[in-house]
């Protein structure tokens, strides 16, 4: 079996997004993985039965992960062999990102502990499972990663950035004027540069 990537999507997102990474990487077959819901006690599993299949038939595997698929990724595969990471607008921090959250919505961990669920906004629940479950599983990382990060990411700074790459087998490119979400034509092109230029598929 030819290289495979598996791609790991972001919150809202889906595995048929995968089809454009497919266009970006014709050498290699490129999987989407499709999973219910971002309990990190939960979405790994479906990462890792996947990757499990798909190691019996290919012994060269990378992902392409973006966002909070990031963070589900390397749980899920942080022991499992890839020839590449491929990282867009990732969340690399989630006890961090967790906490500011809290602060910003004008609530403290001690909140978070007492009401074991906090709805921050109509989208977004924080609960101290959650964070304890973040805590009890630290993630580490060696496969060799490349991130794509736009530099008016609002869910990740840019120092969290910088302390991966500089602690990892990491390489940093940033779009300026770049959002967490690219979703205009000309971000979106640089994107598909990026893995064009970057994926080992070369």
């Amino acid at each position: 079996m030819k290289k495979v990537i598996l791609y790991i999507h972001g919150m809202g997102g889906s595995a048929a997004e995968a089809r454009r990474f497919q266009r970006d990487c014709p050498k290699s077959e490129v999987i989407g993985i499709d999973y219910d819901g971002y309990l990190p006690w939960l979405a790994p599993k479906k990462i890792r039965e996947v990757y499990d299949e798909i190691s019996k038939k290919s012994d060269q595997i990378s992902i392409i992960a973006n966002s909070i698929g990031v963070y589900l990724g390397m749980l899920a595969l942080q022991d499992c062999e890839l020839d590449q990471a491929l990282f867009i607008s990732p969340m690399l921090d989630m006890e961090k990102y967790v906490l500011d959250k809290l602060t910003a919505a004008g609530f403290s961990e001690a909140d978070l502990k007492s009401q074991k669920e906090i709805k921050i906004n109509q989208r977004e629940i924080l609960s101290y499972k959650y964070l304890q479950f973040i805590r009890e599983h630290p993630l580490k990382w060696e496969a060799p990663t490349q991130i794509l990060y736009g530099e008016k990411d609002d869910h990740t700074p840019i120092s969290v950035v910088n302390e991966f790459v500089n602690n990892h087998s990491a390489v940093l490119t940033v779009i300026p004027d770049g959002q967490h979400y690219f979703h205009n034509r000309q971000q979106l092109m640089l994107l598909d540069k990026w893995v064009k230029e970057v994926n080992d598929d070369n």
